[in-house]
């Protein structure tokens, strides 16, 4: 047996793979990050954040959800100065512990909202990657969060990026954020794929025109040539 697992905090748990280095981070039946053993992602959103960001030339990132965080780790080792704010302390220690998140990465035990209240500071992008047992909170997909998030990024050149989990084909869920974004930014896009279950779509607001389909630019090993065919399967698509 090549597997461990650990539960570092009751309710979560961690798998590494002693074989190829691999570690996975889960709250109960909630998958929450995938890394190989040098913090690198092996989830295609991810990977597609990853690639919009840099693309977009974004120095300063601030991300509301820790996670394993896998992205905040792949951002710094790119020298792009990265703030994550999460609820939970015990996110940051998990990160810290088993996905190698640098010390380079400022973090703040705190509410989204409540964080952007305090904090007036404006950031190249901000990320909205926020899940927990019940999903989303609420709270981060009302029309008085995209405004206060709208105001916390530079006037030009910025860019909102939000991960989504959509059930199905048929789950109108990101389409109908869509909507409400562009009461806020006239452009924005939906990166998704059908006939997955349960999977990840993100969307991005703001500069977001000239943002081409992503590719793989960071590879994590072992893993790197399926990441790339699953990254390719991913495309912008017309809102429903």
């Amino acid at each position: 047996m090549t597997t461990n697992r650990i539960i570092p905090t009751p309710g979560h748990y961690i798998i590494q793979d002693s074989r190829t280095g691999k570690v996975s981070y889960w709250q109960k039946e909630y998958h929450q990050s995938a890394a190989d053993a040098h913090g690198v992602s092996t989830a295609d959103y991810i990977h597609a954040m990853y690639f919009f960001l840099m693309q977009a030339g974004a120095r300063d990132v601030l991300m509301i959800g820790c996670g394993g965080g896998t992205l905040a780790t792949m951002l710094v080792r790119s020298n792009i100065q990265v703030t994550v704010v999460d609820l939970h302390k015990f996110s940051f220690d998990i990160a810290r512990k088993y996905f190698h998140l640098p010390d380079a990465v400022t973090c703040h035990v705190a509410d989204g909202i409540e964080y952007f209240k305090t904090h007036r500071q404006r950031h190249d992008a901000l990320v909205l990657d926020a899940f927990g047992e019940g999903g989303m909170p609420e709270a981060f997909m009302q029309p008085s969060f995209f405004k206060l998030a709208k105001s916390r990024l530079k006037p030009k050149n910025s860019l909102f990026l939000m991960n989504v989990i959509v059930a199905d084909d048929d789950d109108d869920t990101p389409d109908d954020l869509v909507r409400a974004l562009r009461a806020q930014w006239g452009r924005v896009r939906l990166l998704d794929t059908d006939g997955w279950t349960d999977r990840n779509a993100v969307i991005a607001a703001g500069a977001v025109t000239k943002l081409k389909k992503p590719k793989l630019l960071m590879e994590p090993r072992p893993g790197g040539g399926k990441l790339a065919k699953e990254l390719d399967v991913l495309d912008w698509r017309a809102i429903r």
